[in-house]
């Protein structure tokens, strides 16, 4: 039997986010991975989904999620696992010229 514990993390919100999370830079959130993490979090606030995620479900190419200070394209990608007390950052790409 696999040994299934949800991990409370927060999660901090970029700027131009926090308009959807009621103003809050940081919230709570759970999760086993960045994944469920995420879910959770446009779970509580729905406004959220079509910032992060495309049409298909996928991450927004723009949107950089870090646990801790570990870019998770580097990691398992959104299956990268959390842990209690963790920090996911979410980090919208910003580009310019």
């Amino acid at each position: 039997m696999a040994n299934t514990q949800t991990a409370t993390v927060t999660v901090r919100i970029p700027t131009p986010l926090r308009s959807y999370t009621d103003g809050q830079a940081t919230v709570e959130s759970n999760g086993e991975t960045v994944k469920d993490v995420l879910t959770h979090l446009v779970d509580r606030y729905g406004d959220l989904k079509s910032n992060l995620y495309t049409d298909d479900g996928t991450l927004r190419q723009f949107v950089n999620i870090y646990v801790n200070d570990d870019d998770i394209r580097y990691k398992d990608g959104p299956d990268t696992p959390v842990s209690a007390g963790d920090e996911v950052s979410i980090v919208p790409s910003i580009a310019g010229g």
